[in-house]
């Protein structure tokens, strides 16, 4: 049974349809890359999915239930988390205090002492427990990624986003957090993944999806994907062969 189904889904922002028409569905506890050039329309579906923007047309479900239409807080209460491109941590607080927000808000809404708990478990997961009590403004970038994701696990998911975690990484931070990835799909995690880094999706990910100008060109295997003319075309800006 799909846990995450997108069924002809479709942005528009005035004239420009960022996401055009798209399609496709994600199993529980499967991991797929989401691929494109930039440009192609990644974020934007990330966005839908979360509930950062509304759909123009379309509909998205999780586990059988439309979310689509739903608040971000709502459809975080549902079982989807997310991280961005863009860090978003709450520099003043504490890395225990970051990660109990979702905790508290995502989709079993502990509290107190049990709020702490599964902040600690996520910190842990993410390598920071050591520094739980740190304020978050202190950590590196790389680390206040990880915070990032401690707190989209925190929020006990169904179906976590990574939008280019991976991004920014050095080689051994990046086999790490390679890893850590195919630990949380290993626990049962459904994981819809943009990434340019293609050692990574070929290391995680058995089927991309990938978009370009908005559209769904591609949904396959990923060695079938990447050698797919229609793929190399969207990455080289070129004109497939007939």
């Amino acid at each position: 049974m799909s846990l995450l189904e997108i069924i002809g889904a479709e942005k528009r922002f005035g004239g420009l349809r960022a996401v055009d028409g798209v399609s496709f569905s994600l199993g529980r506890g499967e991991i797929a890359g989401l691929l494109g050039p930039n440009g192609s329309g990644k974020t934007t579906l990330i966005n839908l999915v979360s509930g950062a923007l509304p759909l123009s047309a379309g509909e998205i479900r999780l586990g059988g239930r439309r979310i689509s239409g739903l608040g971000r807080d709502r459809i975080a209460r549902a079982g989807v988390a997310r991280t961005f491109q863009l860090v978003r941590i709450l520099p003043s607080l504490s890395l225990r205090e970051n990660v109990m927000v979702p905790a508290v808000f995502g989709r079993k809404a502990h509290w107190g002492r049990a709020a702490e708990r599964v902040a600690d478990a996520a910190l842990e997961l993410a390598g920071l427990s050591a520094r739980a009590a740190l304020r978050a403004s202190e950590l590196t970038y790389i680390d206040q990624k990880r915070l990032e994701l401690a707190r989209a696990l925190a929020a006990e998911p169904e179906l976590l986003l990574l939008d280019e975690w991976l991004a920014g990484l050095n080689p051994t931070e990046l086999a790490e957090g390679v890893a850590l990835i195919r630990r949380l799909q290993g626990e049962g995690l459904a994981i819809l993944m943009v990434e340019h880094i293609l050692d990574a999706v070929r290391a995680l990910c058995p089927r991309v999806v990938v978009m370009n100008s908005g559209r769904l060109i591609a949904d396959e295997a990923t060695e079938a994907a990447l050698s797919d003319p229609k793929v190399i075309a969207a990455y080289l800006g070129e004109e497939a062969d007939a």
